[in-house]
């Protein structure tokens, strides 16, 4: 059988003008992915990366720390459907309207943008953001501005089914992508409610490995969320 490995991207700059971006550490995680699929001399046949420059920079750093060790390293090849959920669009079309039905949804907004602590913001925008998606995920039709749920789900099937369908056995493909995605292809192996993708989607840390072992009719989890790379939990974040 093959191998997918599913990489979340390095921590990004959350609360900074440029989202983005990634931090110094979420620059020395992806450095990290790369040294240790190096050390173990792990053959890689095929990289992908989503549009968003957070994935593409992590495969960047991985991918040049693992040619370092005088190893070959695939052109990574541009995908678009690896992208988060529709971030933008919910926020700017979903958000405002969601806010006026819901008292509860309009208050922990304006928390959000009243907190000045940053262990404050991050809770309240937990809180705003797991609320937002939930409505998302409840929509009984689409809305115009951005992408449905079910939408979501078929982007995800849609790039499982592309690699299943190449040619080849005992590949090993590798994709930098986010969370969303990540969990999206979980739930497609595994078969579990909406409600619960979201739950794993809040616990996946940033430059985790999540496999999977395939074959052309076979899609199935081998391991979730794990950090062989970094040992030292103080680097181990979330956003």
């Amino acid at each position: 059988m093959s191998v997918l490995t599913l990489v979340r991207h390095g921590q990004a700059s959350f609360f900074a003008d440029d989202y983005d971006k990634l931090s110094p550490l979420g620059e020395q995680q992806a450095r990290l992915v790369g040294e240790y699929w190096a050390r173990q001399r792990l053959p890689v046949d095929e990289v992908y990366m989503g549009p968003r420059a957070r994935q593409r920079r992590s495969a960047e750093l991985a991918g040049h720390a693992y040619r370092e060790a005088g190893l070959t390293w695939p052109e990574p090849v541009p995908l678009d459907d690896l992208d988060e959920y529709d971030l933008a669009g919910l926020s700017k079309s979903l958000a405002p309207a969601f806010a006026k039905q819901n008292p509860e949804f309009a208050s922990l907004g304006a928390t959000f943008m009243q907190s000045t602590v940053e262990v404050e913001r991050l809770r309240s925008f937990q809180r705003m953001f797991a609320m937002l998606l939930g409505h998302w995920q409840g929509l009984a039709h689409d809305v115009e501005g951005f992408e449905s749920w079910p939408a979501f789900r078929e982007r995800v099937q849609r790039v499982i089914r592309r690699v299943q369908e190449r040619q080849g056995r005992g590949r090993r493909v590798l994709m930098f992508t986010s969370g969303g995605f990540i969990s999206g292809a979980a739930q497609w192996a595994l078969g579990i409610s909406d409600k619960t993708v979201l739950e794993m989607n809040w616990r996946i840390r940033n430059s985790s490995f999540t496999e999977f072992v395939f074959t052309g009719d076979r899609f199935t989890l081998d391991n979730f969320n794990s950090l062989p790379h970094i040992h030292d939990q103080k680097l181990w974040t979330y956003r």
